[in-house]
């Protein structure tokens, strides 16, 4: 069976021919590595997969919703790493604790954001419909913006949305600058 290299072109499968100089460096090299978001969402997608078969009964995936979103996300809770004080802690509202306290540990809202939106990707590419995507349901933004705010109020730290900066035309003011000359 013949090879095909980067080229197009058609080669026998033995080295007997001496490679094009255009072809040389990536005759051999193995199929691309998916790139590190691309890992991440098939990981997470998996993960996904493996607790809606944990569930008792076990949930096939045409009948997940946001319900089940949102189970798996207050499930990933027990593995976070981020410390959101409670309103009875003397250092809820501080962004610098001065000492530990038995507060939980959390996922971090960036966090659990970054993975529905990796998720919401996976659903659509293995087959799932836009409009019964259970990602991208309203219920789950409701709830993600409910952790960003419960865990800005936890940290002392407002939640500020950033704006976008307006650039200007590098153009119209080297025009405007030259025009005087």
């Amino acid at each position: 069976m013949p090879n095909i290299d980067p080229g197009g072109e058609a080669s026998p499968s033995s080295s007997s021919r001496v490679p094009s100089a255009s072809s040389s460096a990536d005759h051999h090299q193995p199929a691309a590595q998916p790139s590190r978001y691309e890992s991440q969402k098939r990981r997470d997608w998996n993960t996904f997969g493996q607790y809606l078969r944990n569930q008792r009964p076990p949930v096939e995936l045409p009948a997940c919703n946001h319900s089940h979103v949102m189970d798996f996300l207050r499930y990933l809770d027990q593995f976070g790493k981020t410390k959101v004080h409670l309103e009875g802690c003397p250092f809820f509202g501080q962004p610098d604790p001065a000492g530990p306290c038995g507060c939980p540990l959390r996922q971090a809202w960036g966090s659990l954001d970054a993975l529905i939106g990796r998720l919401r990707a996976a659903y659509e590419e293995n087959g799932g419909s836009p409009e019964t995507n259970p990602f991208a349901n309203g219920a789950i933004r409701v709830y993600l913006r409910e952790v960003r705010d419960t865990q800005a109020m936890a940290r002392g730290i407002p939640y500020k949305k950033k704006k976008k900066k307006k650039r200007k035309s590098m153009d119209s003011s080297f025009h405007q600058s030259s025009s005087g000359i």
